[in-house]
């Protein structure tokens, strides 16, 4: 017979991880003040009146970088915990890391060798 008690704090937690965000938004919503208008409606720019549309188009360059950092960078955090623990692990998880790291190279160098990492 499974032990579902077992599970109590789990559900509490999740309950209450869940009603939390609700009921700050709920509370947000009644109590803040509505006022509409064309000042709320305008783009913040510093404080400055603004000029031009508000919809910049940017070059996708600036989100190829973005994407290559955060794949290297998602990748040193699940690095971490094996690096810390390296000594414990065998030779098998080496190679796991090992192979995990040379994707996300091999990648790099096709997008560098086929040019999408240009900046001009």
């Amino acid at each position: 017979m499974f032990l579902l008690h077992e599970y109590d704090i789990f559900w509490a937690f999740l309950i209450i991880s869940s009603v939390i965000p609700i009921l700050a938004f709920a509370i947000s919503g009644v109590l803040a003040p509505v006022s509409e208008g064309p000042e709320k409606l305008s783009s913040y720019e510093s404080g400055i009146e603004p000029m031009g549309d508000a919809w910049l188009q940017f070059r996708i360059r600036y989100y190829m970088f973005a994407l290559v950092f955060v794949v290297f960078d998602v990748e040193t955090v699940f690095l971490y915990p094996w690096a810390m623990s390296f000594d414990v692990l065998g030779v098998s998880v080496f190679i796991e890391a090992l192979i995990f790291v040379l994707i996300p190279i091999v990648g790099s160098v096709y997008a560098w060798r086929k040019g999408a990492l240009e900046w001009s």
